[in-house]
Order: C-alpha cells, then structure tokens, then sequence
C-alpha cells in the first residue's frame, strides 16, 4: 500500500520558478508527505503552465473576468471548485498575484501557505510584490534582506509565519539583482520545506 501524501494545488501568475523548486523538491524525495496534483494560474499564458505540463502535472486557468465583488466572488469559486474536485488538502502560492478575500480563506484555514520575498513584517502587506518589495528594501537601505513562508489569512502577508531565511544585501544591487539573490537562496530552499513541513502535520493531524 503507497504512503499517503497530501494533494497539493499550487496557484500562480507568472514564471513559476517557485513551482518549479517544488516540483524538483517532490522529484528529488524532499517533498514526500505531499504530492502536486494541480497548477492553476489566474493568467492565459503563464510560462508556469508549461512547467506543469513537463512535469505532467494537471493545470486550469481561472480568470477573474469582470470587476467588482460579485467578479471576486465568481473567480474564487472557480478556484473552490477545482479544489475541491481534486481532493487538495493544501494550497501553495506560489508568485500568485491576486488578493484572496476573507471568504476564500476562511474555507481553508491553515490550509494556505505563501512565499514572500522579505522579511516579515518588513516591506509586506498590500502593494508589496514582485520587484516593488526588493525596490523598498535597497531605498530603505537595509543590510539584510530574505524571504518568508506563512499561512495565509484574511490580511495581506497577514498570516502565522512557517519560516524565514535571511539573504545578504549587497553593494551595487539592484531590485532585479537581488530579486534573483533572494529567490535562489531563500525562496526557492524555505517554499518546498515548509510546504514538507505542512503536508507532514496535516498528514500527523496536529495541523
């Protein structure tokens, strides 16, 4: 009888360089109480989608069509649905560039994990993403950046923190440079470690 993994579904926009370091953590046995089932990306086109499909990992595309609360409403119902149909136990995301309301996560309480590229509570929060968080840290002039996995709750960035890796901030950086120095050397080692360590509690029922 195989060993009973966690269903994971991991949500993006872009690239997928993170789903990318789970998908090669879950090949090379560091993600073993958990298994990738489902890639959805809220963007037609998002390279993170060809990711999956080398790897042989099911994706959908959910797209958040109109504005407003009821758009909102539609477009993470469309995400509820997927998961529920495919039996995930936990939520990833992974460069996913879309607030989730309080009704979304309230359903999946510690059930949602995300990966920050700073040192919570540094530079996080509404309108801290992608370069913007590494551009308020080189003009704050911090010596000492990194990245944060947490759960996710009704709060941007708001949620219980797994872990946090500190990365150096070096002379002549630049947001793109040291977007790249924190993605290699804490994203992409603390994501598939803490998504281990969840799956491994859910699985252990003290989560």
């Amino acid at each position: 009888m195989s060993e009973r993994k966690i269903n994971i579904a991991v949500l993006v926009s872009g690239g997928g360089t993170n789903l990318q370091a789970l998908i090669d953590a879950e090949k090379a046995g560091k993600l073993r109480s958990g298994h990738i089932t489902l890639v959805i990306s809220n963007k037609e086109g998002a390279y993170a989608l060809e990711r999956a499909k080398q790897a042989g990992i099911e994706s959908a595309v959910v797209i958040r069509k109109k504005t407003g609360e009821t758009a909102q409403a539609d477009f993470e119902s469309g995400i509820v649905r997927l998961i529920k149909e495919k039996n995930i136990g936990l939520i990833v995301l992974a460069g996913f560039m879309s607030i989730l309301s309080e009704g979304f996560t309230s359903l999946f309480k510690d059930r949602i994990i995300n990966i920050h590229p700073a040192l919570i509570p540094s530079f996080c929060g509404k309108g801290y993403y992608g370069l913007k968080v590494h551009e308020a840290a080189l003009s704050y002039g911090v010596k000492v950046t990194g990245a944060t996995a947490h759960f996710v709750n009704e709060v941007p960035d708001g949620g219980r923190i797994i872990a946090q890796k500190a990365v150096e901030v070096k002379e002549g950086d630049t947001p793109e440079i040291l977007q790249k120095r924190v993605m290699e050397e804490a994203e992409w080692i603390i994501l598939p470690e803490s998504t281990e360590k969840v799956c491994r509690q859910i699985l252990e029922g003290v989560l």
